[in-house]
């Protein structure tokens, strides 16, 4: 889907979209539609029409009412009114949700092209509507169906709602065919996808802007609708990534696209730490939980030099201790892209759900790539470790107990509790190699947060005020929902072991989401901190609140909070 931003509708679109409220019900105004004129007989019978269907949706959020306009000559062939609730309580979450239903709508009627004329006096700034509007659009467009064979079903069950019986009626199906694709094809229509990988071709959207905007305004709108929709891309990205099943993923497969993504800028730079040369370096927690599976380990490191070159810590030792602009922000990513809990082994139940162990070393890839596609004046690390944890003969074992990156010791209680080994590991790397302003990290790593919190927020655990607060913030302005949780000396408790430095498990299941954070706290030293619970938002679940810009499958969680944070972090 491509979008832009007009101050008029200067030739005739397939679907022109207006704005209903509910405590206002009043038409929306419409170019060429004049309601205080009913000279004209094709003129009066359109305001006529348009009335009643205002009445019709009532401002219901997301009722939507289409309005043929055959034979007239109007702006657009279809008028569509749109349900938005009360006017007061639009909010960026509500505009996303609503303008992904049109979309999906617009799709199913199979047009080219629709507009949608934002609406005026709500809550929100015209720049931050017409970024929420492209965000909800562009986004309800996916679907992963790389894997099957061609249809014309490209709606999710829950907006079935949008399509009528005549047209569910005269879809057209052909016999799946088996799909034969190889690596290095997978490869590269992730990194740059093709118009032909099944997905049916979208509508392009058109954001009609009032005309009493000035230039200056509307240059601001446009340029909030094209960062918009370079950060919608990178979250089907990391999609598109996350829900690739097992065995079409594995951690070499991590690595290439992570060389993918490096290739098409010149700004990024990719390494490979393999499996000898991780133990060889003392990665002990990726080296012990890969080693039971015939895909071999791997640590991905990306650099995005978008403020200079990224200096490590060894060339740079008669630098002072202040951060500069050049020290770069690290994002760690958990990236396991298989977990059956290895000799600790998961119920079969929903085991298949475990491809999404991945999610949170796929955000760190749609960040960078984001970032560089951006240009973001920042530096920024990713450091990815990815691997495969599976029972074997040389899988590593409960009582084992293994030696961390830091020199530190862990007891292993469970082989199912390795994302925090992993990410230790790449924590500690990260500190030691770089010196950076902070550092951010993803994990859907403990089940103990969806007891706590649902599927619809993230757990946050941090080091510090300061930036905790900055998270909060973009969390709130992007819709993306965090909530913290403490992390003292009582809870580092947890995790004490008698016989290592600490152990991987805490006490029963008592606090397991904080106890997951403590063990992660002891791999770094002062720098600032968030670590990222996501095992709950990472993708749709049956708990998950229903929104029209979240298919099935990954959601892509934490890209758009964090691509907020960073532009913040630039703007300072």
């Amino acid at each position: 889907m491509k979008v832009r931003v007009a101050d008029s509708v200067r030739t005739s679109v397939d679907m022109l979209c207006g704005f209903v409220f509910s405590d206002d019900k009043k038409p929306p105004l419409f170019e060429g539609v004049n309601y205080n004129n009913n000279n004209n007989n094709n003129n009066a019978r359109l305001i006529s029409d348009i009335k009643q269907s205002a009445k019709d949706v009532a401002g219901r959020q997301g009722h939507i009412a289409v309005i043929p306009m055959s034979g007239s000559s109007g702006p657009a062939k279809r008028i569509a009114l749109v349900g938005l609730g009360k006017r007061k309580d639009v909010t960026g979450d509500v505009l996303r949700h609503v303008s992904g239903r049109v979309a999906k709508k617009a799709k199913a009627l199979k047009l080219k092209e629709f507009a949608m004329v934002l609406a005026s006096d709500t809550p929100i700034e015209y720049d931050a509507a017409a970024a929420a509007v492209t965000e909800g659009a562009v986004m309800s467009m996916y679907r992963f169906d790389r894997f099957k064979g061609d249809d014309d079903d490209d709606y999710d069950d829950d907006y079935d709602d949008l399509i009528s019986d005549k047209e569910k009626s005269d879809r057209v199906t052909t016999t799946p065919t088996p799909f034969s694709i190889t690596a290095r094809e997978l490869v590269s229509d992730i990194v740059s996808p093709s118009k032909n990988n099944n997905q049916k071709e979208d509508p392009n959207l058109v954001i009609v802007v009032p005309p009493k905007l000035s230039k200056e305004s509307t240059s601001i709108v446009s340029d909030a609708v094209k960062k918009a929709e370079v950060v919608s891309n990178g979250n089907l990205f990391v999609r598109s990534v996350a829900n690739l099943p097992p065995n079409m993923c594995s951690p070499q497969t991590l690595s290439d696209i992570a060389r993918g993504i490096a290739k098409k800028s010149r700004k990024l730079k990719c390494a490979i730490i393999s499996k000898n040369d991780l133990a060889k370096r003392g990665f002990g927690g990726i080296t012990a939980v890969g080693q039971g599976s015939k895909n071999e380990p791997k640590l991905i490191i990306l650099e995005y030099a978008g403020a200079g070159q990224i200096q490590r810590k060894k060339h740079n030792a008669a630098t002072s201790s202040a951060n500069t602009s050049a020290d770069p922000i690290v994002l760690v990513g958990k990236a396991v892209t298989f977990d059956t809990g290895g000799i600790s082994l998961k119920p079969g139940g929903n085991m298949d759900e475990m491809k999404f162990d991945k999610c949170g070393g796929c955000t760190v890839l749609g960040i960078l790539k984001t970032a560089a596609d951006l240009n973001l004046p920042l530096n920024i690390v990713g450091v990815i470790p990815a691997v495969e944890n599976m029972p074997g003969g040389e899988s590593y074992r409960p009582g084992d107990i293994i030696r961390l990156y830091s020199g530190k010791t862990a007891e292993i209680l469970n082989t199912d509790a390795e994302g925090r080994l992993i990410l230790a590991d790449a924590l500690t790397y990260a500190e030691q190699q770089y010196k950076p302003q902070e550092i951010l990290d993803f994990a859907t790593l403990t089940g103990a947060c969806i007891v706590a919190l649902g599927t619809n927020v993230a757990g946050i655990v941090s080091n510090d005020r300061a930036l905790a607060d900055k998270i909060r913030t973009s969390s709130q302005r992007v819709d993306e929902p965090v909530w913290e949780l403490p992390l003292d000396s009582d809870y580092m408790d947890l995790i004490k072991s008698t016989v290592a430095d600490m152990k991987n498990m805490g006490v029963g299941r008592a606090a397991g989401t904080i106890a997951a954070a403590a063990f992660l706290k002891n791999a770094i030293n002062d720098t600032p901190w968030v670590h990222f619970d996501i095992a709950g938002v990472a993708w749709k679940q049956p708990a998950s609140k229903s929104r029209s810009y979240k298919s099935k499958g990954a959601s892509g969680f934490g890209l758009r909070l964090v691509m907020d944070h960073l532009t913040c972090e630039k703007n300072n």
